[in-house]
C-alpha cells in the first residue's frame, strides 16, 4: 500500500512589506531547535526512504559502479614550494587524504603532514581547509570544520615534533596568513550569526595576549579575507562585494606595522593585485572596461591615477586572471565562452595562445608558485576527456603531460561525442548549450536528457569530465550544460544580463534552450530531466512553476527557493551581501520582481514534474527550511500523482556529505530517481 506523504503543520503568518500582505503558512519551519521541524524534516526523509525502497539494490549497483571507476590509491602531481615537495595520496577504501611533504628530492623520505582518515574518525562530518605552513617550514596551520556549516577553527602543528599547540581560534574561514618572523599569522573571522567574513585578526603562537583586531569591515554588503602574496613579501587584505573590491597591504616583514589601503572602494569597480619585484599588476573593470583589462603601478604609488595600461580591453574577450613569471606574463583569457591562455615574453612583448582544437573545453592554469620558472602548469578537460595536467615549457614550446584523470574500467574516450549548439532564447539572443553523449545517437526524441544549469553570480560551468557521468552517458542519457545569462560564459555582459531586474533571463533562457532541445527531437518532454543547486535550484523552482510541462523530472538541490523572505531578513548568513544580486527588496521596485519569481511565493494549483529535493540541515549558505517549505507548499498545490521527495541530510550543510565515496552515494540516489522515471534498473 503507497504511504502517504507528510503533512506539515499549518500555521499562518501575515507577512507584510510595502502594504502587500504575503501569507506563509510554513514561516515556523525556520526554528532549528524546534522538536517539530526534526519530526517533519525526519518524517519527508521516511517517506523517500519508503517510496524509493525498490531502488535500494539499485542504488547500491550504482554506488559501487561509480567507486569502481575511481582509482582508490591515487597520488596527486608533486609541486615545490620553499624546498619541499608536497603531495596529497589516497588510500583503498580511504574517503579522506593523506597530506605528505619531502624535503628537496621526491626520493626523500615522506613527512606527513596530516592523515585525514585518523582525524575523521568519531566525526559524521569532517573536512580540513587552509594548509599554509610557516615560511621556515616549521608550522603549519589548518582549519577543521566537523559540522558542515563551513565555519572553521584554526590549529597549528608543529612540523618537528609533531605537537598539536593549544592554540585555537574558532569562527574563522579556516585559512591563516603567515607573516616572515615565522611566529605571527593573519586570519579572517566570521560574524557568529551572519557567518560573513567580517574582520581581519592577527595571532601571535602560544602567547598570552589576545589576538589584534587590525581590521573590521563595517559594510555589511562587503566581505573580508587576508591572503599572502606570491612574491612571499606583503600580507593582503582584501575587501570584496559582487560589484566592487577593496585591498590593504601590509609588508610580511613587519607584522607589527600598519595595513595601508591599496585603492579605496569605488562603486562598480572591481579590481584584483598582484605583486611581481617593484610593481603590482592590477586586473580592473576601472573605466568602463567591462571586460576587464590588466595595468600596473608602482609598490610607493598604488592608487587609480598612478595606474598604467599594460593589456587593453576588448569587447570580445573576457579577461579572467593572470599568472606571472620572470620572462613571461599568461593572461587567462575567454572569448565566444571558450578559454585560452594567452603567454606573453616579457622582453620581446610577442605572444601566443597555447592551442587546444576541442570544440567545447576546459583549460586553466594550476599551481605555479615560483616565478624563475620556463613551465606553466595547467590543465585541460573536456566533456569527453579525463582531467590532464601538464607542464608547457614557455620557452621551447614543448608540453609533458604529467597525469591524466586514470578511469578504472573499459572506459574509451572515443566512443563518446561532445558538441556545443546554440538555442535562440524568446529575446533573439543566441545561448550556447555543451552535450555530450555516446556515439550512435538518433534523434527521434526518444533520448532521455539531463540539462544542467547554474547561471548566477557571473560564475561559469564550464564543460569537464565526470567518471560519475558515465553511468547515465552509458544507459542511454544526452547531458548537457545550459550556458545562461546570469554566468560569465560570453562575457561580463553576459553577466549582466541575468542579475538584478534582468534576473529572468536566466530562467527563459534555461526553459528555451530545453524547449529547443525537444524542436531538434533530441529528447521530448517525457524525456527531459533538469538538474541544478543552490542558486541553480532556485531556476530549478521556476522552471518547474512556469514550464511544467516540459520536464518529466527535476533535481533541486539545495535550492534558493524563498527568496524574498530571505533576501528581507538580513540576520540570514549572506543576504547582505547578495543585494547587488538579486536586488534588495526593502526597495520596492525590487521586492516586486523578486517576488514575480520567487519559487516559494508562486507555487500554483497545477500538474507538476517529479521532483526530488535535497537540503542540507546545517547549510549555511541555504537554509534548510526554503527547499523544506517549498515541498511542503507544493504538497498543498500539485494536481496530480508525480513524485516529490525532499532529502534532507542531517548531518551536512551545503555540500552534502564530506568524505569523497560519501558523497558518491549521494550521486547514486540522485541517479537512480532519474533512471526510474525511464524505467531503466540495470
Amino acid at each position: 500500500m503507497q504511504q502517504m506523504p507528510p503533512r506539515a503543520a499549518k500555521i499562518n503568518t501575515t507577512l507584510t512589506v510595502h502594504n502587500d500582505q504575503r501569507n506563509d503558512p510554513y514561516f515556523w519551519l525556520n526554528q532549528r531547535d524546534n522538536k517539530d521541524v526534526i519530526e517533519y524534516l525526519e518524517a519527508e526523509n521516511a517517506y523517500f526512504e519508503q517510496e524509493t525502497k525498490h531502488l535500494e539494490e539499485f542504488k547500491n549497483n550504482l554506488f559501487a559502479e561509480m567507486k569502481a571507476r575511481i582509482k582508490e590509491d591515487d597520488t596527486s602531481v608533486p609541486y615545490k614550494f620553499n624546498g619541499y615537495w608536497y603531495i596529497v595520496k589516497y588510500e583503498t577504501n580511504k574517503d579522506y587524504p593523506i597530506y605528505i611533504r619531502r624535503k628537496e628530492t621526491l626520493t626523500a623520505p615522506d613527512e606527513i603532514l596530516f592523515d585525514c582518515n585518523q582525524m575523521a574518525e568519531g566525526h559524521s562530518y569532517f573536512k580540513m581547509v587552509g594548509l599554509s605552513v610557516s615560511p621556515d617550514n616549521s608550522k603549519i596551520a589548518f582549519g577543521l570544520d566537523t559540522v558542515g556549516r563551513r565555519d572553521y577553527t584554526i590549529r597549528i602543528k608543529d612540523l618537528i615534533t609533531g605537537e598539536i599547540y593549544n592554540d585555537a581560534i574558532g569562527n574563522t574561514t579556516g585559512s591563516a596568513s603567515w607573516a616572515n618572523d615565522n611566529k605571527t599569522f593573519f586570519y579572517t573571522k566570521k560574524d557568529q550569526k551572519t557567518l560573513r567574513a567580517d574582520s581581519i585578526h592577527k595571532h601571535q603562537l602560544q602567547s598570552t595576549d589576545p589576538d589584534t583586531c587590525v581590521y573590521v569591515e563595517t559594510d555589511d554588503t562587503f566581505g573580508a579575507a587576508v591572503y599572502k602574496s606570491k612574491s612571499r613579501q606583503y600580507i593582503i587584505i582584501a575587501c570584496y562585494s559582487t560589484l566592487s573590491n577593496e585591498y590593504h597591504i601590509l609588508n610580511a616583514d613587519n607584522p607589527d606595522g600598519d595595513f595601508v589601503c591599496f585603492q579605496k572602494r569605488i562603486k562598480n569597480v572591481e579590481y584584483s593585485i598582484s605583486h611581481y619585484q617593484n610593481h603590482f599588476y592590477i586586473v580592473t573593470n576601472a573605466n568602463e572596461a567591462f571586460n576587464f583589462k590588466l595595468m600596473k603601478t608602482e609598490v610607493t604609488q598604488t592608487s587609480i591615477e598612478h595606474w598604467e595600461e599594460v593589456i587593453p580591453h576588448k569587447e570580445e574577450t573576457l579577461i579572467e586572471d593572470i599568472d606571472i613569471f620572470d620572462k613571461y606574463l599568461v593572461i587567462s583569457e575567454r572569448t565566444n565562452g571558450l578559454s585560452h591562455i594567452n603567454i606573453i615574453n616579457w622582453q620581446t612583448q610577442k605572444s601566443y595562445y597555447l592551442p587546444f582544437n576541442n570544440e567545447t573545453y576546459t583549460a586553466s592554469t594550476s599551481v605555479n608558485v615560483d616565478f624563475d620558472t620556463e613551465i606553466l602548469r595547467y590543465s585541460y578537460t573536456s566533456l569527453t576527456t579525463p582531467a590532464s595536467l601538464i607542464d608547457f615549457n614557455m620557452r621551447t614550446k614543448t608540453k609533458t603531460v604529467l597525469k591524466k584523470q586514470e578511469v578504472i574500467g573499459d572506459f574509451n574516450e572515443n566512443d563518446y561525442t561532445s558538441e556545443r549548439i546554440w538555442a535562440t532564447a524568446r529575446d533573439q539572443t543566441k545561448v550556447p548549450m555543451s552535450i555530450v553523449y555516446k556515439k550512435g545517437l538518433k534523434k527521434d526524441g526518444s533520448n532521455p536528457f539531463l540539462l544542467y544549469a547554474y547561471g548566477a553570480y557571473g560564475a561559469t560551468m564550464d564543460p569537464s569530465f565526470s567518471s560519475i557521468r558515465l553511468s547515465l552517458l552509458d544507459r542511454g542519457f544526452i547531458f548537457g550544460i545550459a550556458h545562461i545569462r546570469g554566468g560569465e560564459y560570453l562575457g561580463r555582459p553576459w553577466y549582466e544580463q541575468g542579475k538584478l531586474l534582468q534576473k529572468k533571463n536566466t530562467f527563459f533562457d534555461f526553459i528555451d534552450c530545453s524547449q529547443y532541445l525537444i524542436d531538434q527531437k533530441f529528447t521530448s518532454p517525457q524525456h527531459l530531466y533538469a538538474m541544478g543547486g543552490s542558486a541553480g535550484g532556485l531556476l530549478m523552482g521556476f522552471i518547474a512553476n512556469e514550464a511544467p510541462n516540459l520536464y518529466n523530472g527535476i533535481v533541486a538541490a539545495v535550492p534558493f527557493v524563498d527568496v524574498v523572505s530571505t533576501m528581507l531578513d538580513d540576520s540570514i548568513p549572506l543576504t547582505t551581501g547578495e543585494y547587488d544580486e538579486w536586488g534588495n527588496p526593502h526597495e520596492e521596485a525590487f521586492y516586486h520582481y523578486i517576488k514575480s519569481y520567487s519559487p516559494y511565493d508562486q507555487v500554483k494549483a497545477q500538474d507538476y514534474p517529479n521532483i526530488l529535493v535535497t537540503a542540507g540541515f546545517h547549510d549555511s549558505q541555504v537554509q534548510y527550511w526554503e527547499p523544506a517549505k517549498w515541498v511542503a507548499k507544493m504538497r498543498d498545490f500539485k494536481t496530480n500523482n508525480a513524485k516529490l521527495y525532499l532529502k534532507t541530510n542531517m548531518e551536512a550543510g551545503h555540500h552534502g556529505a564530506s568524505g569523497r565515496f560519501e558523497s558518491l552515494k549521494e550521486d547514486a540516489e540522485e541517479y537512480a530517481f532519474l533512471l526510474d522515471l525511464e524505467n531503466i534498473y540495470a
